[in-house]
């Protein structure tokens, strides 16, 4: 990974994009400095810890707990792409439209866009009443009114506007995806204050050293689980038709046909079940919040069954999570779909008959995989729960998704970047053999 770094380094033009990418990401940092207008930041602070809020407050690198002008960053673009994307496989004008190429593409993105404006103007527009309905939230000099609402959901959604379009710049001009990036530098961003508060816990005792390195070797050995399971991926052999062909009045000959493979990754749906699971589980808690004085019943069976850490709540969080993972997997991945891809290009799987075994075949496979996924994901957010719980750690937020975040976004930025080196020395290979070929003719 250094070497990849260090030889980018030295390639200018690589250089120039490295260098960009970071300009960019600094400036979005600044930005998350810079709080809303209205904004008690300090009394919000202790208002965003865990549930959704907590998870959103995580991705958008702690700029929900100070409700800055990026504070929802990059998620309502999230939310729209992943709605797209699977309105994309179901709505037939949507499904023509991705098969037209560049231009389908273009106009994919621009109903994302749209889309991630109008929800985020929704969210903004939750999360502002949400902030004006608290008179601790509300900064000094402001009254929580119409205008106040307005002034912050004008600025949220200038906000997410920005960010869009810093992220679609780094993709463009830039190394990597400019979304995940974002997501992920904001992460990183919580780590340095979290190791502090982590210190200062040891130095007065409440935590001992060997409580601080279990802590460490257990994140370490989360992060080598994560990439040998995002590395990994059933690879199903294909094979390509061979054609008969020939100049006229030639000898006929072979042409085309190959062999190749096709991947299918064992977490292929990422961190989406996770976000889904979590988002549902806020609901418990709004009912709670809703049925303090009129259902105290209720409001005690959620506070006692259904908080953060309990045993039914680990339990409700992984059968969601499993469900969104088979949700989200068969709408992804259409066996059915690749089957008709496979045969229209004269591809076959060997030993499987073209067709609806095919796509059973594929459909199988998928299943098993989406199970061990599932399983992954389920263990990758019990673990922090139960880590931090043992320990006594919680300054440092240990979050399974978090990790899964940083370690794909890493392997995918570094393998982007390898490609990158490859073209180029490939094309100094090429022009060096033209050169040499000009001065020895």
């Amino acid at each position: 990974m250094l070497r990849a770094f260090r030889d980018a380094f030295r390639i200018p033009d690589l250089r120039r994009k490295i260098v960009f990418t970071l300009l960019l990401l600094a400036v979005f940092r600044l930005g998350s400095a810079i709080p809303t207008p209205g904004v008690n930041t300090a009394q919000l602070q202790q208002a965003t810890q865990g549930g959704l809020f907590g998870l959103i407050s995580l991705i958008s690198g702690g700029n929900l707990s100070q409700f800055s002008i990026f504070a929802l960053g990059v998620l309502p673009y999230i939310t729209a792409s992943i709605v797209i994307q699977l309105l994309t496989t179901t709505v037939p004008a949507l499904e023509k439209l991705s098969k037209e190429g560049e231009e389908g593409r273009k106009k994919i993105n621009q109903f994302t866009r749209y889309a991630a404006i109008g929800l985020g103007a929704a969210q903004a527009l939750f999360f502002s009443l949400y902030i004006t309905s608290n008179s601790q939230f509300i900064a000094v000099g402001w009254d929580p009114g119409l205008f106040t609402v307005l002034v912050m959901v004008l600025t949220q959604v200038a906000g997410i506007a920005f960010t869009m379009w810093i992220g679609e710049r780094i993709t463009e001009v830039g190394v990597g995806n400019g979304i995940s990036l974002i997501i992920t530098v904001g992460i990183i961003a919580n780590y340095p204050r979290e190791i502090a508060a982590t210190g200062q816990l040891f130095r007065t005792d409440q935590v001992s050293l060997l409580q601080i390195v279990a802590f460490a070797v257990v994140i370490l050995a989360t992060i080598a689980g994560i990439v040998y399971v995002y590395q990994g991926e059933r690879r199903v052999p294909v094979t390509y038709a061979r054609a008969r062909g020939g100049a006229p009045g030639g000898a006929a000959r072979n042409l085309g046909g190959q062999a190749t493979w096709l991947p299918i990754k064992v977490n292929q749906a990422g961190v989406i079940p996770v976000i889904f699971a979590s988002a549902m589980l806020i609901i418990p808690n709004l009912i709670a919040s809703a049925t303090a004085t009129r259902a105290p019943a209720v409001n005690a069976f959620i506070q006692t069954h259904l908080t953060a850490g309990s045993p039914w709540y680990i339990a409700l969080e992984a059968l969601l999570i499993f469900g969104f993972t088979y949700l989200y997997n068969s709408v992804q991945f259409d066996p059915r779909r690749i089957s008709e891809q496979l045969r229209e290009a004269g591809g076959f799987i060997p030993g499987v008959r073209p067709g609806t075994p095919t796509a059973e075949f594929l459909g199988g496979i998928s299943g098993r995989l989406s199970l061990w996924g599932a399983i992954f994901l389920v263990v990758l957010t019990i673990i922090p729960q139960i880590v931090q719980r043992v320990t006594g750690i919680t300054t440092f937020q240990f979050s399974g998704t978090g990790l899964l975040i940083i370690v794909g976004v890493g392997l995918e930025t570094l393998k982007q970047l390898e490609a990158q080196l490859t073209v180029r020395r490939y094309d100094g290979f090429i022009s060096k053999g033209r050169i040499r070929g000009r001065l020895n003719g």
